[in-house]
């Protein structure tokens, strides 16, 4: 059974709880801008065009359970840690959950990539169309046997193969704390046509379709 994918609790959240006084340099909030307004471009025309097409949003699942809080938004910011540079780009979207919590495949798509070894820690990137959705600090850990490269993580009773086809809101791994991280949260990025995608943008879009469905089945 797919996950719900817009509660408002969720969504709604998005105008009011990411964190202010961030400290962005002028010139890295001059980038966000710029990629923030062709994030918004991209999302727009998608919208546009699964529109024209028939199609919609919602074929697609809100892609953690037990959601708390966005803890970073998409665009520079400061190192969480303390690391590295004063700013850095921050690819994706910061959705804090219970460690244990399930993850679940935004978009039906094909696994591409399965990983243990970098900062995102234990992750999957799924191929959806032109889209790419990233899932990054999952439990668990990459390996090996004769159907190819997996990730798995037996307690929570996923297993995802590099190459495997998923469909939307299957559960595939669950909020862990693998890779760069400071507490347990998903990392959720998202490109399209090889660009990266604000989330918030997509989340937003989502939603919005949410909302005029249920004015029209009034």
């Amino acid at each position: 059974m797919k996950h719900s994918i817009f509660s408002s609790s969720y969504l709604r959240s998005l105008l009011r709880s990411f964190p202010k006084g961030m400290g962005l340099a002028i010139g890295g909030l001059l980038v966000t801008l710029g990629i923030i307004l062709s994030s918004n471009t991209v999302v727009q025309a998608f919208d546009q065009n699964q529109s024209a097409m028939g199609g919609s949003w919602l074929g697609a699942s809100f892609p953690v359970e037990n959601f708390q809080t966005y803890t970073s938004p998409f665009g520079y910011r400061s190192s969480p840690d303390g690391t590295g540079s004063s700013t850095q780009f921050h690819r994706g979207l910061d959705m804090a959950a219970p460690e244990g919590s399930y993850i679940r495949s935004w978009w039906t798509g094909k696994v591409v990539e399965v990983s243990d070894n970098s900062a995102c820690g234990t992750s999957v990137v799924i191929e959806s169309g032109q889209w790419e959705h990233v899932y990054c600090h999952m439990i668990g850990f990459a390996g090996k046997d004769a159907q190819g490269t997996y990730i798995i993580d037996r307690e929570g009773g996923t297993k995802i193969y590099d190459g495997q086809t998923i469909q939307a809101g299957t559960r595939i791994g669950r909020v862990g704390m693998t890779g760069r991280t400071t507490g347990p949260h998903l990392h959720w990025g998202l490109k399209y046509a090889s660009q990266w995608v604000d989330p918030a943008l997509v989340l937003r879009a989502m939603y919005a379709e949410q909302n005029r469905g249920q004015i029209s089945a009034r």
